[in-house]
């Protein structure tokens, strides 16, 4: 018999209830099966997948099973979506929840106690699991405009993403490397800021195509991942000039830019030019979204005249509730009166902003994603082969040994719609680079965004994250073996 090396509690991220019970573990049975409510199907389809891959055998669904995935009504009793119930006893394993996202979450932390792999009889530890997520939003974003990542490529990312409870992807689809999407009626952005030769040191050309958006929104959304697009501007548009000559101030074309260099191109906030592509792509981009959010970036705009980014942001961010959608942007675009549903995302490493604090007053949500603790492109330690170290060495514990509700004042926990931790692609080539710098790191942004902070502590993350590393190896990703852990 297969021995049972993972307790209850051996999950990331910690959930907020564990109650072991070793003399109520369940050993899972030759003919298991999994039974469930009719409206909770898609799940049931998910868990028995996951029993056939660890079992090597065949598993129903049916009625009467020993796995038993229940949608037990609309009612949360103020819980939030994703609360849910997960229950082992000897005779059968329970997920329970007000809801499919609940469900979704449920099987995430029954995964991680299953083997990846067939691997023997396997024992699940016996208890009670009762869960929610501290914060709404729980994100990570990859840019593929620095760098193009496929369609493929990003459905792995999410696959894996998802496994953390992680529910937001954030896709930086524009930068002056790079124009990711198509957009109709533009379709020079795609033919020339997506061909050859583009992408930092012009490696990583590429576009999505309209239809091939709508299809990673919706395999995202049967993860209960949200993707959430950026178009940013009024600065790094390059590409976008490159390829409209019209949208530069004087309408003269200029070269495409293959560095890595920030702050040089922008938007000309005096011409009605500016705002009818902005209203162009804002339009194409709210109706491929579903999703409830549209980032309009708004950082590092260094060549816009401080009146001009005021400007240009009094016109644009209101767009984005003209087509249903909340603004996202980088903390820059606190500096104007913001619209009452907008979200300013702080990136910076300082230890105070001023117009974050003043939006937050004003009842403004937050995302906290400084690049000190939560960006995936700094190098884990100087030694690191990939990576970038403008904000520092960011290692495992530093990701994990902070809080949001304590990193600027003025924004507390209140204000909070929760955490994002970014991948910029300067320095990334593959999906192996790209899993290099995320893992194990978002481990740590998922549980400091999941798991309530009396909770939390390094000493069983850590633990918790040694275990994990196998599993990661079972499923092909590349993630680094930090010194930090003791990998199992």
């Amino acid at each position: 018999m297969q021995a049972l090396t993972r307790q209850l509690g051996d999950v990331i991220p910690l959930p907020v209830s564990v109650r072991p019970d070793p003399a109520a573990n369940f050993r899972v049975p030759s003919d298991l099966s999994v039974s469930a409510s009719p409206e909770a199907a898609d799940i049931a389809e998910q868990l028995a997948e996951l029993l056939r891959r660890a079992t090597g055998r065949p598993v129903p669904i049916g009625s009467g099973g020993s796995f038993r995935v229940l949608l037990e009504g609309a009612d949360r009793n103020g819980k939030p979506p994703e609360a849910y119930g997960l229950e082992i006893t000897p005779e059968s394993v329970t997920l329970r929840a007000p809801s499919n996202q609940g469900l979704f979450a449920a099987l995430q932390t029954l995964r991680q106690l299953l083997p990846e792999r067939p691997a023997g009889e396997i024992v699940l530890p016996g208890g009670r699991i009762d869960d929610e997520p501290r914060f709404a939003y729980r994100g990570t974003m990859l840019d593929i405009a620095r760098h193009f990542f496929g369609p493929a490529e990003i459905k792995s990312h999410i696959d894996a993403i998802a496994q953390l409870k992680i529910n937001h992807l954030h896709l930086h689809l524009t930068d002056d490397q790079g124009w990711r999407l198509e957009i109709p009626g533009r379709p020079r952005l795609t033919e020339i800021g997506g061909g050859p030769g583009t992408g930092v040191d012009g490696a990583g050309p590429g576009f999505l195509t309209a239809a091939e958006y709508a299809d990673l929104v919706a395999y995202a959304a049967a993860r209960y991942v949200t993707i959430v697009p950026e178009i940013d501007m009024p600065g790094h548009v390059n590409a976008a000039q490159v390829a409209y000559p019209e949208l530069t101030a004087d309408g003269q074309p200029v070269p495409p830019r293959t560095d890595a260099e920030v702050g040089y191109s922008s938007l000309a906030a005096g011409k009605e030019e500016t705002y009818a592509f902005v209203e162009d792509v804002v339009r194409a981009v709210a109706a491929l979204t579903p999703g409830p959010y549209l980032h309009i970036g708004g950082d590092e705009a260094f060549s816009t005249p401080p009146e001009d980014y005021r400007v240009f942001l009094r016109r644009v961010l209101p767009l984005a509730g003209k087509y249903g959608k909340r603004a996202i942007g980088w903390h820059e675009i606190a500096a104007v009166e913001l619209p009452p549903t907008a979200i300013p995302q702080y990136w910076r490493i300082e230890p105070a902003d001023d117009g974050v604090a003043r939006a937050a007053a004003a009842g403004h949500q937050v995302i906290m994603s400084p690049a000190d603790r939560s960006y995936l492109d700094m190098k884990y330690d100087k030694d690191t082969p990939l990576g970038l170290d403008w904000a520092g060495l960011v290692g495992v514990e530093r990701c994990y040994d902070w809080d949001p509700a304590d990193r600027l004042p003025g924004v507390g926990e209140e204000s909070l719609l929760g955490v994002e931790a970014p991948l910029w692609s300067e320095t990334v080539r593959s999906l192996a680079d790209v899993q290099f710098l995320v893992f194990p790191r978002l481990a740590a942004i998922a549980e400091v965004g999941w798991t309530p902070r009396a909770d939390r502590e390094w000493r069983s993350f850590r633990r918790r994250l040694g275990g994990y590393g196998p599993r990661w190896t079972a499923q092909g990703i590349n993630y680094y073996r930090s010194a930090e852990i003791d990998w199992a």
